[in-house]
Parts: C-alpha cells; sequence; structure tokens
C-alpha cells in the first residue's frame, strides 16, 4: 500500500527541493503540499471528518511553517489527529531541538537538506506506526470519541455591557441540554465573570495551564470545575495580573486539548483582544461577536472585525453578529449591522428582557433562567444557530423539521405536556 505523504512547508526553495526527492520514492504518494498552519489542520480536519483511513500517513513539517510556530503545530497535530505521524524538517537538528520536537509529539526528525535514503527510512518507520495506531483504534472510527475535534465557538463583544458573556453562557448551556459533552471557558483574563454568572468558588484556572507542556487527560480533569448544570468550566484567573500568562501558544494548545475531550467548546473572550482569545477566535468554527443595535456598539463591531482582518484573524464575511437588546422599533435594525459592519448577522436577534434576567443575576445562577422566557428562547436558538447545538431529521421524512437532541428533546416533551394540561 502507497504511503500518503503531506508535506507542510513554509520555505519555496528547500520545499522544492524536498518535492523532488519525494517524487523519487518507492511506494509514497506525496499529496500537493500546503503551505501555512490553518491550512494544514483545516485539511485534516476535513478528511478526520470523513475516514481516519482518509489522513496521510506522515506529515511532513517544515520549520518555518507559519504563522503558528512549527512545534505549535507538531503539537496540535499529534492531538486531533494521533492516527497520524509527524516529522519536523528543520536545518538545526541539534540534541535540544530534537527533545523539544519529540516532547510536541513528533515522530521524528529529518535535517534538511535530507537524502532520499535517510528521508525513505524515517517515512518508513512512521508510516508503519501510524499504521500500528490505525489498527488498534479501528479504520471504521474517528481518530478519538469526539472526532478530530469538538466544535468551538467564541464569543466576544463589541464593547462592554452588551451581553457577551450572558451569550456564551447560554450557548454553552444549550449544547450541554443537547447531549453534547461542552465545556465552557473564560478568556476574559482580566475581567472574567462566567464564575460569577454561574455562582462558582474556584481554584484552578485558565493560567494554571498556561505553562505545562502536556495538556493530559488527567491534567484537564483537576483544572476544570465541573458545574451542577454538567457543564465543565475552566475560568479566567482571579488575579488579572496573571493573564499575561496566558500566551497564544498556550491558548492554542488548550483549545486543541479541549477539542479532543469535549463535543463543544464554547469560549467567552470578552471585549478586549489580546494574543490568547485571538488564537481561539482564529481556530474557530464560529466566531460570534455580540453588539446592541446602537451607534456606539456597532462602531465596535467594525472596528473589531477591521482589527482581525488586518492581523489575519478572521475576515468579516467569516463572523457571525449577534444583535442583543433588539426591538422592532429600534432605528439600527440587522440588515443596516450587516451593511454596515460587512458580517453576517444572526437570524436569532435577543430581546431586551430585563425583568427576565434580573432575578438570575442578582442570585449568580444564569443557568437557571426561565426556560419559558423570550431571552433564554433566543439564544438556545442562536445556538443551533452558531453550530453548537447538532440536530438531526426524522428518518424517513425528507423534508422533515430538525428536532433537537438528548435533554432538549425531552425538556420539549415535557412543554408540550404542561400545555396539554398534563402534570
Amino acid at each position: 500500500m502507497a504511503i500518503r505523504i503531506l508535506p507542510a512547508l513554509g520555505d519555496a526553495d528547500p520545499g522544492n527541493a524536498l518535492l523532488t526527492v519525494l517524487a523519487r520514492l518507492p511506494g509514497a504518494e506525496p499529496l500537493p503540499p500546503v503551505t501555512h498552519s490553518t491550512a494544514l489542520l483545516d485539511l485534516l480536519a476535513a478528511l478526520a471528518s470523513e475516514s481516519v483511513t482518509r489522513l496521510p500517513e506522515v506529515v511532513l513539517v517544515h520549520e518555518r511553517i507559519g504563522p503558528q510556530p512549527a512545534l505549535d503545530v507538531v503539537r496540535e497535530t499529534a492531538l486531533r489527529f494521533p492516527a497520524v505521524g509527524t516529522v519536523l524538517l528543520t536545518s538545526d537538528a541539534s540534541p535540544a531541538v530534537y527533545a523539544a520536537a519529540m516532547d510536541s509529539g513528533a515522530r521524528g526528525v529529518l535535517a534538511l537538506p535530507a537524502g532520499p535514503e535517510e528521508l525513505a527510512a524515517r517515512i518508513q518507520a512512521v508510516a508503519q506506526w501510524s499504521t500500528g495506531v490505525r489498527r488498534h483504534l479501528g479504520t471504521g472510527g474517528p481518530p478519538h470519541p469526539a472526532g478530530p475535534g469538538g466544535t468551538l465557538v467564541t464569543v466576544t463583544g463589541a464593547k462592554g455591557g452588551v451581553g457577551t458573556t450572558l451569550t456564551a453562557v447560554q450557548i454553552a448551556l444549550a449544547s450541554q441540554a443537547a447531549g453534547h459533552a461542552t465545556a465552557l471557558v473564560d478568556l476574559d483574563l482580566q475581567a472574567g465573570d462566567v464564575a460569577s454568572f454561574l455562582d462558582v468558588q474556584f481554584r484552578r484556572s485558565v493560567a494554571d495551564l498556561a505553562g505545562i507542556a502536556d495538556l493530559s487527560p488527567g491534567v484537564l480533569k483537576d483544572a476544570v470545575f465541573a458545574h451542577e448544570s454538567g457543564l465543565a468550566l475552566l475560568l479566567a484567573p482571579a488575579e488579572g495580573e496573571r493573564a499575561e500568562e496566558v500566551t497564544d501558544r498556550a491558548a492554542r494548545q488548550l483549545v486543541a486539548a479541549l477539542r479532543t475531550r469535549y463535543d463543544t467548546v464554547v469560549i467567552d473572550c470578552g471585549t478586549q483582544m489580546n494574543a490568547a482569545n485571538a488564537a481561539a477566535v482564529e481556530n474557530a468554527d464560529t466566531a460570534l461577536l455580540v453588539t446592541t443595535p446602537d451607534v456606539v456598539a456597532v462602531r465596535g463591531v467594525k472596528r473589531q472585525v477591521r482589527l482581525w482582518e488586518r492581523l489575519q484573524v478572521r475576515k468579516a464575511e467569516d463572523t457571525l453578529t449577534v444583535v442583543n437588546r433588539h426591538t422592532r422599533g429600534t432605528e439600527i435594525q440587522p440588515q443596516l449591522i450587516a451593511q454596515i459592519t460587512g458580517t453576517r448577522v444572526a437570524r436569532a436577534t435577543v430581546p431586551a428582557g430585563y425583568r427576565e434576567l434580573q432575578p438570575c443575576l442578582d442570585a449568580s445562577r444564569m443557568h437557571e433562567l426561565d426556560s419559558r422566557g423570550a431571552v433564554r428562547q433566543a439564544l438556545w436558538a442562536l445556538a443551533g444557530e452558531a453550530g453548537a447545538v447538532r440536530t438531526e431529521r426524522r428518518p424517513g421524512k425528507p423534508g422533515a423539521s430538525l428536532v433537537p437532541h438528548g435533554g432538549e428533546r425531552a425538556a420539549l416533551t415535557r412543554r408540550r405536556r404542561r400545555g396539554a394540561g398534563e402534570r
């Protein structure tokens, strides 16, 4: 069987030379190269969503791949796609570099320029290891119970006070109620309020994981707080000065580790952009930007998406804007917000509901928000639009309406019974 090799190259000249050597290797099937880390991880995720057998046996990661550092790319590939063998290509094959590559999850290191015999031997060894892992996992299933990576939804505010944390909390609760294992992460590192919204006293935080090289399942389990709602919470540090400890590298590693363990990961990114939450937004399946229908907040949306575009974090058209405290009488309607900002605007708009929210806010019990209230219903509908709640069609009924999973279906049944007068 041919060995499928995916080159991830960041340097044109060494890359061309390497592709020439790969093309001449017996039994090798080089795939078209990718030129940056985002393209590599997206391609692997797309292949893994079909079947583990679609993944290449070997990925060659060049030291200058970018925009993520090569070792971060190796680490994330190993975490998300454990059936893929990764080889680091480097001009510095010193013991220190070799040790760092092994710690990151690489299966080998190749010094450049690499000769045909050395390249063939390393690829063969890594391919045999990959085949053994796939045999252990089984060729018909995904590489991890949660698939190649759980759904990642980030929630950012156009400015303070627009309802960012409320949105993140309710989306996570909707996902959990639908039967998805869900983690809620507070990356508003200096002013995070997730703990206050959910009446949590905590000791561990995101900052405690920032310096750990290997985020094993045991390490994650010790750091997360198991909330009574079923959510796994990873909270912002109580000391705001510790925000500096959470770098973009630490955030990428954390996100990758969480996505291997949870079906859905919801991240509250707050309103102030830093390296950590920018990395989360860049890797999100859905990036939500919360605004209210007023001039100041809408200008905040425009400012934020332009910043993301300049820093190549995310394009405006790939951002989903959520309108909170929406009323029909306001002059600024969702269609106008879409035109001004260049973003997509969510179909689910959230009405103003101070009376509905105030008792839960005062008690720090936002997980007890009334299921009959308009605010919660709108936010849970938004969870489905954002991909945090996956739905299924009724079998044998083409075009039938989507129906909820798990706990959401049970809650819907209870509401129907109450409406029919059943006790």
